[in-house]
């Protein structure tokens, strides 16, 4: 084995270890959506990231507590909140009930330590919305991840490992790293030519690999 595989693999172990502290600390709560796939995958794709182990492990951790403060604290109106962390800013998404919740949600994240920048894109969904096909949405989005997740692995000149890309209802929300503004375009080109997307929003920062 390599000295970057052995790296890399040293990073995975130390990530799972963050992953399941943080599941831990969620328990049973159903406000948040965390898919356990998802979050080990992502693991797998951070032991690969263009940055230091010491800056992704930070994120991780900050992961961890802002699930624990929201799902401490928010109301069963929520259908669902997916948490991401890129270099301690944060992307919320999911979908509420009303905006006072979406609000409630914001703050609550916004006032934990150690977090950048917070987009907060929590969806309304009207409850009539949502009891009209909860689960068939759910598969929907899901099927919409993992086409965007292929096709970025197959796009040409996309780093997909420094992406992070969350479907509400085909409302698409691209988070991340591009390298460059050419990057960062064709990534959000991709998402939307995956089929039954509505919209694609690509929050992604550009910086340049050093």
């Amino acid at each position: 084995m390599s000295v970057g595989w052995r790296r890399a693999f040293s990073k995975f172990v130390g990530f799972l270890a963050v992953f399941f502290l943080t599941a831990a600390v969620t328990g049973s709560a159903g406000a948040i959506s965390l898919n356990p796939i998802t979050a080990i995958k992502g693991a797998v794709e951070a032991a690969l990231e263009d940055r230091s182990a010491d800056d992704i492990g930070v994120d991780l951790k900050l992961k961890a507590v802002i699930v624990a403060e929201v799902v401490e604290k928010m109301t069963d109106d929520v259908i669902s909140i997916g948490v991401d962390v890129y270099e301690q800013d944060v992307m919320l998404t999911g979908a509420v009930d009303n905006a006072l919740i979406r609000a409630r949600a914001g703050q609550l994240v916004a006032a934990i330590e150690g977090i950048k920048k917070l987009h907060n894109e929590i969806l309304i969904i009207k409850p009539l919305d949502k009891d009209k096909g909860a689960v068939e949405n759910f598969v929907d989005d899901t099927v919409i991840e993992t086409k965007i997740n292929a096709l970025l692995l197959d796009a040409t000149g996309v780093n997909v490992t420094n992406f992070r890309y969350r479907s509400i209802n085909g409302n698409v929300f691209l988070f991340g790293r591009a390298f460059s503004a050419k990057e960062k375009q064709k990534a959000t080109a991709v998402a939307r030519d995956v089929e039954n997307v509505k919209s694609v929003k690509n929050l992604a920062k550009v910086r340049a690999k050093k």
